[in-house]
């Protein structure tokens, strides 16, 4: 019997769990009909609470209205409590610029989704049969898709959709609804070769069947399968690969490490690069394999290079790393100009950092080791205040060990600082000239020597959640 190949798919797939809240997506069809009939039999064997919804799309007129009646019999006839949304379809397709097809598939599931997040369901059964997995793979087929499409529809995804009528054929669908007096509604669009699913279902298919084999709905079912395994273990093999590779993520921004991701498999690359598209739009809803492309030929461009993708994603290059974001990108660089207390404490809220300088001797200087973050200078080479701030146009440095000075932007790029947090390395300077650049060397003009006999020790003490970002540079 049919019901049993059924509950054969939901315990080798583990799509239901005793107890479960299931939501079936109710379209009044033999399959939905024969699925929820299906349920309503398991219901205490698996002691489930079932829930249908029914999308009254308008696209048939008074026929579209019939379906909508009619599922609700059904669901008062079975004890089932039922759900009933009606859409202009057409008109909002018209509006958006979608096809009818696609926009009646996003509406629908819009309201499935939103059921089942205001009762808490666990599930949402849909009625995919094998038919439609075979159409499936020869539709993803023929428009050049990858393993990802030609894996065909999961029997249970992420998102709580399980499809129980995965393994049957139609045929034995609507002989169940037949032998068991359903009656389901037929939709007369299924019979129309306007739209390219079911041109592949009236017309490839047949040929097929006639012309090369039988039953090659299951010969597509079963390699959709094998492909499926194969594709679920790249995807895992992807995954471990961007944990590496990321190098920061949040709502709004992911940023890859470009060389990790230039020395790995194409096929990974390919699926890491999806997997950061991902984790900021949610889905790669109109993303295809050119802008795949276009990012991979981006990670050659030189510094500050960025490319536009559909929905707002922005992809540019910045100092080794690949950044995807939403965001328009803004520079805005931070502002300061503080005089250090020489003698004290100097706090610059802009870098979340403390200064703490001191005047010693010379002597008393040797006792303290010179760090990244410390460092001392003869006090009698200082002219007037000693001021920390934020780079300027124009700063050079007559660094220790250098012949000449060097623009302190030119450091900053030799050393691969964003521009947007080249304010967080900065300047120590007098009236004659700059001191130190932090994160760098200090200038032989202000250094410690033989005549030396008073010092100004200065250190940084930066707030833990500054030093972190400060420790990647430095």
């Amino acid at each position: 019997m049919l019901i049993y190949s059924v509950k054969e798919t939901i315990e080798r797939e583990n799509l239901i769990k005793h107890g479960d809240k299931i939501l079936v997506a109710l379209s009044g069809g033999p399959d939905s009909i024969c699925l929820l009939d299906i349920l309503v039999k398991l219901r205490e064997e698996y002691s489930l609470t079932i829930y249908a919804a029914h999308l009254n799309h308008r696209i048939r007129g008074i026929d579209a209205q019939k379906d909508a009646l009619y599922c609700s019999e059904v669901c008062e006839k079975d004890g089932v409590i039922f759900f009933l949304k009606s859409e202009d379809v057409p008109a909002l397709a018209k509006e958006k610029g979608a096809s009818i097809e696609d926009m009646a598939r996003q509406v629908r599931y819009t309201m499935l989704f939103d059921i089942k997040q205001k009762l808490g369901i666990d599930k949402i059964a849909v009625a995919h049969n094998l038919d439609d997995q075979a159409e499936t793979v020869l539709m993803k087929l023929l428009r050049g898709s990858g393993l990802q499409g030609l894996r065909g529809m999961d029997y249970v995804r992420d998102d709580g959709i399980i499809r129980p009528l995965l393994d049957i054929y139609k045929y034995d669908i609507l002989q169940y609804c037949e032998e068991n007096y359903l009656n389901p509604r037929i939709d007369k669009t299924n019979f129309e070769d306007e739209y390219t699913r079911n041109k592949i279902r009236l017309n490839l298919i047949p040929y097929l069947e006639k012309n090369y084999s039988s039953n090659i709905k299951q010969i597509l079912s079963r390699t959709a399968n094998i492909i499926r395994e194969d594709y679920n273990f790249i995807e895992n093999v992807a995954k471990e690969n961007y944990e590496l590779i990321k190098s920061y993520q949040d709502d709004n921004e992911t940023v890859l490490d470009i060389e990790l991701l230039k020395n790995i498999d194409k096929s990974i690359k390919r699926r890491v690069i999806r997997i950061a598209i991902i984790s900021i739009l949610k889905d790669l809803d109109n993303i295809e394999t050119v802008h795949i492309n276009d990012i991979i030929e981006l990670m050659d461009k030189d510094n500050g290079k960025m490319i536009n993708l559909p929905r707002g994603l922005k992809v540019y290059v910045n100092y080794g790393k690949l950044i995807f974001t939403l965001k328009e990108k803004v520079i805005e660089e931070k502002k300061y100009s503080y005089k250090i207390n020489l003698n004290g404490y100097t706090r610059v809220d802009e870098l979340n950092l403390t200064v703490i300088s001191n005047i010693i001797s010379k002597q008393e200087c040797l006792r303290y080791p010179t760090t990244k973050y410390a460092k001392a200078f003869d006090y009698s080479k200082i002219q007037g205040d000693l001021v920390i701030r934020n780079r300027e146009n124009g700063d050079k440095i007559n660094a220790i060990g250098l012949k000449g000075k060097k623009k302190i932007k030119d450091i900053l790029i030799d050393k691969k600082i964003p521009v947007e947090e080249r304010y967080m390395y900065p300047i120590f300077s007098d009236d004659n000239g700059i001191l130190w650049l932090f994160g760098y060397r200090i200038a032989e003009d202000y250094k410690i020597d033989e005549n030396t006999d008073k010092v100004v020790r200065i250190q940084l003490k930066y707030d833990v959640n500054r030093r972190d970002i400060i420790e990647k540079f430095i």
